[in-house]
Parts: structure tokens; C-alpha cells; sequence
């Protein structure tokens, strides 16, 4: 387990070195601009076939017991079998509680418009099967696309309880500097998490959070992909929510953006917290035994095969960075995707 961490550790040492860039702070998305649709105008029909959404959307346990029900959503350039299957799945099977993941096209390299649809039909899923309201927990895109299914479709908001994001880049990241429109192409879930992008300024649009939904954001100071780190703190609307650095639970937490969500024993505190009480984590009632931990539960040292999903996830992750090259099917693309026209005040 040791050369495991240590070998995650490297790699996220050789992305740093590959996303070096300006680190500058992401501007602020216009959150009073009356050009975004108003926040509580319906949303629109889905474009994805509801038959493809459906075969997305993998679900496990008994949607009638134990507690509240998770969907858990994947990180840019992976899966949720290897963003989820060999630590949080397990922790949550442990628990005996219903949880769904999503699968994403293109390894959650593709438009993000067209990943909320994902969203949107999981969301509605897993509430008309379960009759309660879902928490979603989501890495690095994963913690922050949701954000656009709840923003442009308001009927979900009463279906949600809590959003919690593990290293979420809910306002971009500097540091993708590889992508200059006219002169190199990037997939497009890329151009979209670039700081100052259309998609975050839509994104983040009139308000960032939404009332009766707890928001708990978790990241780390050390973070390399999501620069800077506080970018991932949410601070307009009328949700409830919290915006944590791991370093203010355990001042020695050395875990990167990677770790952040498939290893970190200070990150699964927080998660812990928020899950079993009422509004978003407590920095101050926050587990600090977990401290002393090198790694979450779920995860088993000795069992090599469940790493196996890690392995496969290198190669989509390395090449997250990297213009004008991809393994994922993704289309590489000169610019950002437009907007689509349910995005702005005049509609479709």
C-alpha cells in the first residue's frame, strides 16, 4: 500500500510540473448579470436518450432502507469504477446504503451540458425509486458538475439534500494553460474547467448555491489541478454550505488534488460529518482521530486486485493536461463548446 501511495504521490508530482502555469486567482463568475436564465425558470427536455441515461446509472443495495441514498460522480478523465470502486463504493456497501454511480461519455472528458443531463436523470431516478432525498458526492469535476444540473434544472433542488465535493473545481483552474483557442485543441470538459471560461461564468451565474441543499466543500492547499485551491469554495446563494481545507483538520495532510477523493482519511472525516448530521460538515465536530490514518476505510493493502481500476485510470489522467491528444473518444476541439441556448435569459 505504501508504494501505491508513494507512486500517486510521483504522479501527482509530474503533473504539477506539467500544468505549470499562471497562479493567479480564477476571476469571479458575474453572479448578478441579467444575460444567465433566471434561477427558477424550468429546465429544458433532455437531449441525451433516456434509454442511454438509463444504462448510465448503476445502482446497488435496497433503495427502501438504510441511509440516505449517494450518487457518486466521477472526476475528469475517469470512470466511477476507477474513481469510486475500490474505496467509497465499499465504505458505502459497508453501511448497508443505497448508491448509484454515473457514468460519464468519453471517461467525463466530454461537454459538461451534456454530462448534467446525466445527472438530471439520476437525480430523478434515484429519488422516485428511494422517495428521499439524495446526497451526491463528487472528485474534482465530479463534485462540481452537478452544480450545473441544479442551476439550469430547478425542479431537482427539492430532490437533493446535500452536494458534497472532494477537491470540486467549482470555479475552474488556472493552470491549463496548454489550451489557446485558434492554436491547439482540448477535449471539451478541458476548455470548460479552464478558469474565466463561458461554461463558469454560466455556471456560476446569479447564485452558486441553492436553499434547502447543503453544501460541504473539502480541499487541500496542496492541490496542483485546481489552482488555486480556495476556487473550489462556493460563497453566493442561499444554501447552506462550508468550504473546509483538509489542512485545517490535519495540519500535516500531505494529499493532493488525486488523493484528495480516492485515499485521504481527513477528506472521508469530512464527508463522515457532513453525511451524519444535519447541514454541511462542522470544522469543529470533524473526527481528528483520522489524523493518524494513512489511508480511508474501504481500502484494502493486501487485496492487489482492487487496484487494478487505478492502473487502468493512468493513462486518461496523464493525458488530461496534454493538447491535442486523447484516448478517450472525446472530440478535440479548437475553443470552448458554445452554450447552449437554455442558458441565457432569452431561452430557446
Amino acid at each position: 500500500m505504501r508504494r501505491l501511495l508513494i507512486s500517486l504521490l510521483l504522479l501527482g508530482t509530474a503533473l504539477t510540473a506539467a500544468l505549470a502555469g499562471p497562479v493567479a486567482g480564477p476571476a469571479r463568475a458575474d453572479t448578478t448579470s441579467p444575460s444567465y436564465a433566471p434561477l427558477d425558470r424550468p429546465g429544458p427536455k433532455l437531449t441525451v436518450p433516456a434509454s442511454t441515461l438509463d444504462a448510465a446509472l448503476a445502482c446497488h443495495g435496497d433503495p427502501k432502507t438504510g441511509p440516505r441514498p449517494i450518487l457518486l460522480s466521477p472526476a475528469t478523465s475517469v470512470t466511477p469504477v476507477e474513481n469510486y470502486s475500490w474505496n467509497w463504493a465499499k465504505v458505502f456497501a459497508g453501511q448497508g446504503r443505497y448508491y448509484c454511480t454515473v457514468t460519464m461519455p468519453f471517461h467525463t472528458f466530454g461537454d459538461i451540458q451534456v454530462a448534467a443531463e446525466y445527472h438530471v436523470n439520476a437525480i430523478r431516478t434515484m429519488y422516485r425509486r428511494t422517495g428521499k432525498k439524495i446526497a451526491i458526492l463528487g472528485h474534482s469535476q465530479g463534485g462540481m458538475n452537478p452544480r450545473w444540473a441544479l442551476r439550469f434544472w430547478p425542479d431537482l433542488r427539492t430532490k437533493v439534500a446535500e452536494l458534497i465535493g472532494m477537491a470540486p473545481s467549482n470555479h475552474g483552474t488556472t493552470v491549463l494553460a496548454g489550451c489557446i483557442p485558434g492554436l491547439t485543441t482540448c477535449v471539451p470538459a478541458v476548455w470548460q474547467q479552464k478558469a474565466g471560461s463561458a461554461f463558469m461564468k454560466a455556471l456560476n451565474s446569479r447564485a452558486e448555491t441553492f436553499a434547502g441543499i447543503d453544501y460541504t466543500n473539502i480541499y487541500t492547499k496542496h492541490d496542483e489541478v485546481v489552482v488555486p485551491p480556495p476556487s473550489a469554495a462556493l460563497t453566493t446563494g442561499q444554501g447552506n454550505k462550508a468550504n473546509i481545507a483538509v489542512q485545517d483538520v490535519c495540519p500535516l495532510d500531505p494529499y493532493e488534488h488525486i488523493l484528495m477523493g480516492t485515499v485521504s482519511p481527513a477528506v472521508f472525516a469530512a464527508v463522515t460529518d457532513a453525511l451524519d448530521h444535519t447541514g454541511p460538515a462542522k470544522l469543529s465536530r470533524i473526527d481528528r482521530s483520522w489524523c493518524t490514518k494513512i489511508y480511508m476505510p474501504g481500502i484494502n493493502p493486501l487485496d492487489v486486485a482492487s487496484f487494478t481500476p487505478v492502473l487502468s485510470a493512468l493513462p486518461n489522467l496523464l493525458l488530461t493536461v496534454v493538447p491535442s491528444l486523447t484516448l478517450s473518444g472525446a472530440p478535440l476541439l479548437p475553443k470552448e463548446p458554445a452554450l447552449r441556448c437554455y442558458v441565457y435569459a432569452a431561452g430557446c
